[in-house]
């Protein structure tokens, strides 16, 4: 091999997005890997937080089974002591608890008929209830908001890295005074790599983040829903 021959493989175009990476600037090797630690988060958080619903999705089946069964507010209490943590299980027993508070002993087995709560000690059931309401939603919704960071930050950051890209090939095509296609398509095609990664990133963070904000909402009105019913049945069996 000459060296002619030899220096016309070393100058070839890059033929793939690989060659484009691993040749590629350093602003745009930077970029690359901050876009690759932003799919690697996304993607955890997503298996995550699909976990964390699905469990959540089969303890609130089981809850509301038991919740069925039950004939009336102590046998109810009974069944759920015996169920796995969850948020349903957590906001019926921050109610039952504050309700034992107010009315010691009403809810034990042959207990005589106790009063029924007043108007202010019903509204501070409401708000007890929530208020964990409200803290069972910030537990599920945590890491919901680094979701949606990642979905609106990535494609902004591809774009820099394009317009990084195609600064420098411009610069490139000055400095060596050719305005031939040859010698500018390499670098604006190297510049494209951060936007299609960035648009790679952002695709599935931005999907998986409606998508729980979606089952959030679902698990979160079904709590209010639980709360109102918990209020009726201490209403029905004249506890208020």
């Amino acid at each position: 091999m000459n060296l002619d021959t030899f220096l016309l493989i070393q100058a070839a175009p890059p033929q793939t997005a690989v060659d484009m990476i691993l040749g590629g600037t350093l602003p745009t090797k930077i970029v690359l890997g901050v876009l690759a630690v932003f799919s690697l988060m996304s993607w955890w958080l997503i298996v995550h937080k699909w976990r964390q619903f699905r469990a959540v999705r089969v303890m609130g089946d089981l809850f509301l089974e038991k919740m069925e069964r039950a004939q009336r507010l102590e046998d109810a209490y009974k069944a759920i002591l015996s169920l796995p943590e969850s948020p349903y299980s957590r906001v019926f027993r921050q109610g039952v608890n504050f309700f034992s508070e107010l009315r010691p002993g009403a809810l034990r087995e042959g207990a005589p008929p106790s009063a029924g709560l007043s108007l202010t000690q019903l509204e501070a059931l409401r708000l007890v209830l929530e208020k964990e309401e409200a803290e069972e939603r910030d537990e599920l919704a945590r890491g919901l908001t680094r979701l949606a960071v990642i979905g609106s930050v990535s494609p902004l950051l591809g774009l820099m890295g394009t317009v990084i890209g195609v600064m420098n090939a411009f610069l490139g095509i000055t400095a060596a005074g050719s305005t031939n296609i040859g010698a500018v398509a390499p670098g604006v095609a190297e510049a494209l790599v951060t936007t299609v990664a960035g648009l790679a990133v952002a695709i599935p963070a931005v999907m998986a983040y409606n998508f729980f904000v979606g089952k959030l909402n679902l698990v979160t009105g079904e709590l209010e829903g639980f709360s109102s019913e918990f209020i009726g049945t201490l209403a029905r069996e004249g506890r208020v």
